[in-house]
């Protein structure tokens, strides 16, 4: 008799209708008689009560029923499964067919499912089926939410997770140490000659009475406030010079602006109180938004609130601590001078103090940073470890544990005994140089070992001077040549030792030879028949390609050179800049001590002028270039000159 053939649409109709039926009670008996009722394997069953539930669910979206109504269709899938009726992915597909589908308040309902069920999603039915349905629901929910209008909902996906996945789970690690160089801050780099002071009567702000006295903020300080972003955003590039110069001005003028204009805790507590009375009055919550708004007249009550602040100054601990410590993944160039160590810890100091003196609670919040801080290391120093499992095996039932067993440990090396264990811990050497040097390889004994290191000079380059001097027309006297040096013959004979054939041949020459330098004069006649012959530069023929070649040679010179400052416009600048060559030297990265010698030794100002444009070029060389004078001439807010001098060219 032939076996009967599984029918799939009878099937998903007959469960809908059960599933229907047990909704009300949560019953599952239906469902077990359906199942028994109908021919065919488990494997036929289950994917047509899956598909079932789906379609229960989907017409009740369609009606719009209550999200409770919801919930106990997921909850019968749950039970469904602990009962080996349907498959263990079943819950996770419901799940994300509603959220794909309901508003975002009813997401927040039905999430709350979600997060009471944490426990039963890791166990052993529904972890390995559904691990990743739910990452990848969660990660479609946060693209759909809106990180500063959903902020509270966005941090309870994220709790979700870490509650729901392991600590060493890798799916939610940076492991390559990557930055989001996607968050860009955009904020007004054109010049403005508007007062960014708020005009008060036409605004309902409550401006403190700090604020209305004191002079308003300045168009640079807040673009070189801003400008730190990008700095915060992607820290790697203070390992470059001029990167790190400009974070160092630009970090400079902000915390002198915070400690300049201190906060007053009781007239900021009294207003934010006022505000927290007046949304509670409305009924309304009150909103944090996780990203500042970047209008500049904005700028003077934003450096005036606490919470700005602290942002900022929790801002600067972060990217200090990332630049100090050892992360797996820098590179050789990643690399502290001691002048930029200098700096970090001096400007470290700085902002935990300016913490402190931040109302309200200022000590308290700055223990719990630095607590935080302090706990990152450790996970910093787990990541360069390979983020190992902190989940131990235990042994099974009856099995022994085997005693462990003292092995001798190797010798550690030099390198070891200095930095540690880490092998990834860098090692300042006390210059750049030898800190470059020292962090190339680990194992300093491969190093030694690499190809680099084992060169030889090519004998036809060292002896071709030897050769000339010994041809009689060069007309050159013994005294004068090279192969009566010690320092050359003793080179030369370890060059011939192991690189030419002659050096093994008996010498026959009369008279006899007796020196060392006689030696080498007849040995490099035999050598000098063995070179190859090269034209000399008389003899190297001109074709009208060769100065087509170097016409576009010249012209690309020409090209290149562009951006080259001429005497003219040098002088032109001078004679422009007059007193405000102070503030142009700042901009061009001159210390202090370097402007008070230029005072001292010369009194005019244009004379001023004309040798801190010298001493410029000397420091910088080639990049002393017409783009970063016009810069730093815009920064300074001299783009009169810059239209005057440089418009033309």
């Amino acid at each position: 008799m032939a076996a009967a053939t599984f029918d799939y649409a009878l099937s998903r109709q007959k469960y809908s209708v059960a599933i229907q039926s047990a909704l009300p009670n949560k019953d599952l008996k239906g469902l077990v008689e359906s199942t028994a009722s109908l021919d065919g394997s488990d494997n036929e069953k289950k994917p047509a009560l899956d598909q079932a539930f789906r379609d229960v669910l989907w017409k009740l979206v369609v009606e719009e029923c209550q999200h409770s109504e919801y919930l106990r269709v997921i909850q019968l899938s749950i039970d469904a499964v602990e009962n080996s009726l349907a498959s263990a992915y079943t819950p996770f597909l419901l799940l994300g067919d509603l959220f794909d589908t309901v508003t975002i308040e009813t997401c927040k309902e039905v999430f709350k499912f979600v997060e009471a069920q944490v426990m039963v999603w890791k166990s052993d039915t529904f972890y390995v089926a559904g691990r990743n349905y739910i990452l990848r629901m969660c990660n479609d929910l946060l693209r759909r939410l809106s990180k500063s209008q959903n902020t509270v909902f966005c941090g309870r996906i994220q709790l979700f997770l870490a509650r729901f996945f392991p600590l060493d789970e890798r799916s939610g690690l940076n492991l390559m140490s990557q930055f989001n160089l996607a968050n860009v801050t955009t904020f007004n780099t054109t010049d403005s000659d508007v007062s960014l002071s708020l005009d008060n009567s036409n605004m309902d702000v409550s401006v403190p009475e700090a604020s209305k006295t004191e002079k308003p903020i300045d168009y640079i300080l807040y673009r070189k406030f801003w400008s730190l972003q990008d700095f915060f955003r992607n820290p790697t590039q203070c390992y470059k010079k001029e990167k790190w110069r400009q974070f160092q001005k630009y970090s400079k003028v902000v915390l002198d602006a915070f400690s300049s204009l201190k906060l007053d805790s009781v007239q900021g507590s009294k207003r934010k109180h006022q505000a927290s009375q007046k949304l509670q009055k409305q009924g309304k919550d009150q909103v944090y938004f996780a990203k500042f708004l970047t209008s500049e007249k904005l700028f003077d009550l934003q450096i005036s609130d606490s919470s700005f602040r602290r942002s900022v100054l929790v801002q600067f601990l972060i990217l200090y601590q990332y630049l100090n410590h050892t992360v797996k993944f820098k590179t050789n160039v990643h690399v502290l001078t001691d002048e930029m160590s200098g700096h970090i810890k001096d400007s470290s100091e700085v902002v935990y103090a300016l913490l402190r003196e931040t109302p309200p609670n200022g000590e308290e919040f700055t223990k719990t940073v630095a607590q935080i801080l302090s706990r990152e290391e450790h996970w910093n120093e787990w990541k360069n470890k390979g983020c190992p499992t902190f989940v131990l095996e235990r042994p099974k039932a009856g099995e022994e544990v085997p005693a462990p067993t003292r092995s001798r440990s190797r010798k550690r090396s030099i390198r070891e005994e200095l930095t540690g264990d880490d092998m990834f811990k860098r090692r300042d050497m006390g210059s750049p140089e030898l800190t470059k040097l020292w962090n190339i390889c680990p194992d300093n004994m491969e190093a030694c070992r690499s190809e680099s290191r084992i060169f030889l000079p090519n004998m036809e380059e060292f002896f071709e001077e030897a050769i000339e001097q010994a041809d009689p027309e060069a007309m050159i006297e013994d005294e004068y040549k090279v192969v009566n040096e010690s320092n050359f013959a003793w080179q030369a004979v370890r060059i011939l030792a192991r690189k030419s054939p002659h050096f093994f041949q008996p010498v026959i020459a009369e008279p006899p030879i007796k020196k060392l330098s006689q030696y080498l004069e007849w040995i490099l006649t035999k050598i000098a028949k063995e070179m190859p012959q090269t034209l000399s530069s008389s003899e190297e023929i001109k074709t009208g390609e060769g100065f087509a070649e170097t016409d576009d040679l010249l012209q690309g010179g020409e090209e290149e050179k562009s951006d080259v400052l001429t005497d003219d416009q040098l002088e032109a600048v001078v004679n422009k800049v007059g007193e405000n060559w102070k503030t142009l030297a700042s901009e061009l990265f001159l210390s202090d001590d370097d402007i008070t010698n230029l005072q001292t030794e010369h009194s005019e100002a244009k004379e001023q002028a004309r040798q801190l444009l010298h001493l410029w070029q000397e420091r910088e060389g080639e990049s002393a270039t017409k783009d970063t004078l016009v810069k730093a001439l815009q920064e300074s807010g001299l783009v009169d000159i810059v239209e005057s001098v440089f418009s033309e060219s």
